[in-house]
């Protein structure tokens, strides 16, 4: 369920971008595309959804809240258009990580930082620099190209990547679903893109 909250950022930043920007308006297209995304996303997850669905009112009204936050910041990513990428991207996350570590050493104390293995402080790295710093520098290049609800779709798109990924190169099985969801994702995006239909 944690999954198809979390896919209805495109929506909330559609709403968002419709009210507070001149060049990202709501469209048929898009709306129908992100629906269809939502749709593709809880159809790839298959009978694991209805295990979801008994939890907590409250958790899922804060994933809600989290698919709200993501959009604003969107919203706020916009407004950074003509500062370089790569600005953005070190002033967040070194903005980031001064308000961690106050917290990593008050609940963890220093000694984890010490304690770690060569092997873990490789993979620390590795997140920090490729899958953190480098994908927020096209991150930000992606809102400035090409506007706040397209960055979005990335949310549409992680969980089908993680899956095809999974198959590739972890030998993971895939279900008649999984690959029904992708096919519904893929629709969502070629709809919201509008140029198969003749239509942006």
């Amino acid at each position: 369920i944690a999954s198809v909250l979390n896919a209805t950022t495109p929506f909330w930043t559609l709403i968002l971008a419709n009210a507070l920007t001149s060049d990202e308006k709501l469209s048929w297209n898009k709306l129908a595309g992100i629906a269809l995304g939502i749709a593709g996303t809880a159809v790839m997850i298959g009978p694991g959804l209805l295990a979801g669905l008994g939890g907590p009112v409250w958790a899922k009204f804060a994933l809600i809240g989290a698919s709200l936050s993501y959009a604003v910041a969107l919203m706020v990513a916009r407004r950074f258009r003509g500062v370089p990428s790569p600005v953005i991207a070190t002033g967040q996350l070194t903005a980031s990580t001064i308000i961690m570590i106050p917290i990593v050493l008050f609940t963890h104390g220093p000694s984890g930082l010490f304690s770690a293995s060569p092997p873990v402080w490789a993979a620390v790295l590795a997140l920090a620099l490729l899958s953190t710093a480098f994908a927020y520098i096209l991150y930000f290049n992606l809102v400035a190209s090409a506007g706040a609800t397209n960055a979005s779709l990335v949310t549409l798109v992680v969980p089908a990547s993680a899956m095809l990924l999974g198959f590739l190169f972890l030998g993971e099985r895939l279900e008649l679903f999984e690959i029904g969801g992708v096919v519904l994702i893929a629709l969502g995006l070629v709809t919201i893109d509008g140029r198969l239909f003749g239509r942006r």
